[in-house]
């Protein structure tokens, strides 16, 4: 073999290895970057645009879309027509495959026929699945609804305890400053210096361990909106406290009617009604028709048409076979209505139950517990200021408006997740200005 060749074809051979390895490489920089800027590049949403983007990029709404197709392709498969049979036939041969030496030639043509009312219903029924499925989707979309919400406003309470924690760091520093004065006047004891000091060192713990949570709060929504895990987000909106909700009589009717559930299982039930009325079709039969053309050699085209169609003799097969199965499944369709209706008004019940509570917690604290818990820190500071108190009193005072801003957070939060997951249990939204509330304070 010539050298010259086989050196021709490793300079090759290399050249290509070179330039796959360029372009993976160029491949692998291009993905960093994209993932680099995706982390490096602030994103500001609203609530409304969290909610959007999740709607359209969360891989579990793709997966409920894909089924919906497949539902919509069965209603097709369903109304389909039934295909002719073509058959063509050598007879008289000498062998197997000797086409030529046979003298007669046979071809075929035929199709099923069925009862028109079989393929409305065969119809009926898959748009029933499909009607099923899309409610599936709409429950599923209801849901990401839900959660998105859930992580916004983790996001938003993360961040709001982080303004509390620093606000309590502005404050430990403040009465540390007030206590070093009043050490180096001589008029309290070099322990209120230890505990101030002590005071602001748990504050910068706190605002430490919050970063976590703020972590972990952008992880969370930025899962939801189908983005990656560190890029860098933040929420455009404030917590709020929402309007009062409406009468529940009013949603309750709202959710018996909306509810995908609900309404998924009618149209299972109307399926099956068609299923059942489709089993008792077996009374009248599919016809064969068939045309069949023959010839043999040296003698004319003779022709031969057949019709066929089975005899339903065993008629009780049929009643306790796929009668008694379209009958029992619309029974149990219409139990599962039953105990779904039920259920829907039981969790919408203790929705309502847990929004209205919420609300009220959230407006007591805002209106009650945190203005006593500022009283209570003013005059605590003033009157240490003064010589009055002592500094474990002011520090208690700072850890309890400290514990209120938490208990308020925690409070928007709740609200605001009781309000969403009951419009969840409603099935539609019941307020436009849901979120409209006054602003936190």
């Amino acid at each position: 073999m010539d050298h010259r060749f086989l050196s021709y074809s490793s300079v090759r051979v290399g050249r290509a290895c070179i330039g796959a390895t360029i372009l993976t490489l160029g491949a692998s920089v291009t993905a960093s970057a994209q993932r680099r800027d995706s982390t490096t590049q602030v994103l500001r949403v609203t609530r409304e645009d969290a909610i959007k983007q999740a709607l359209s990029r969360n891989p579990t709404l793709a997966v409920a879309r894909a089924q919906v197709a497949q539902a919509q392709a069965r209603v097709t498969q369903a109304y389909a027509l039934p295909e002719p049979s073509f058959g063509a036939s050598v007879v008289g041969q000498t062998g197997a495959f000797s086409w030529h030496s046979g003298n007669e030639t046979d071809y075929s043509l035929g199709i099923t026929v069925p009862f028109p009312t079989k393929i409305a219903l065969q119809g009926r029924a898959a748009k029933g699945d499909l009607g099923s499925i899309d409610e599936s989707y709409t429950l599923q979309k209801q849901l990401v609804v839900f959660q998105t919400n859930q992580a916004y406003d983790s996001l938003l309470v993360s961040l709001k305890h982080r303004q509390d924690l620093e606000e309590a760091r502005r404050l430990s520093q403040e009465f540390l400053d007030k206590t070093q004065a009043r050490y180096n006047a001589g008029t309290v004891a070099k322990l209120d210096v230890v505990k101030a000091q002590v005071a602001l060192a748990q504050s910068e713990n706190d605002l430490i361990a919050n970063e976590r949570g703020v972590a972990n709060a952008r992880a969370g929504l930025n899962r939801m909106l189908g983005r990656v895990l560190g890029a860098s987000i933040e929420a455009a909106d404030s917590l709020t406290i929402p309007s009062a909700p409406p009468e529940f009589e009013e949603l309750e009717a709202l959710a018996m009617q909306r509810r995908p559930e609900l309404r998924g299982l009618a149209s299972q039930q109307a399926g099956a009604r068609a299923s059942q009325k489709l089993a008792q079709h077996y009374l009248i039969p599919d016809v064969d028709l068939s045309v069949t053309r023959s010839r043999i050699n040296g003698e004319p085209y003779e022709y031969e048409t057949g019709i066929g169609f089975s005899l339903p003799i065993f008629f009780w097969q049929h009643q306790r076979g796929e009668v008694a199965e379209a009958r029992y499944r619309s029974n149990e369709l219409d139990a599962q209505y039953r105990d779904m209706a039920a259920q829907v008004g039981e969790d919408l019940r203790n929705a309502y139950a847990t929004a209205s509570t919420s609300l009220r917690q959230a407006i007591y604290i805002r209106d009650q517990l945190l203005p006593s818990a500022r009283e209570a820190y003013r005059i605590a500071s003033t009157s240490y200021t003064l010589g009055g108190s002592s500094a474990l009193e002011v520090i208690d005072a700072q850890r309890t408006l400290l514990d209120a801003q938490t208990q308020y957070s925690a409070a928007l939060a709740a609200v605001n997740d009781a309000m969403a997951d009951l419009e969840r249990a409603t099935g539609a939204p019941f307020s436009s200005a849901s979120r409209g509330g006054s602003n936190a304070r």
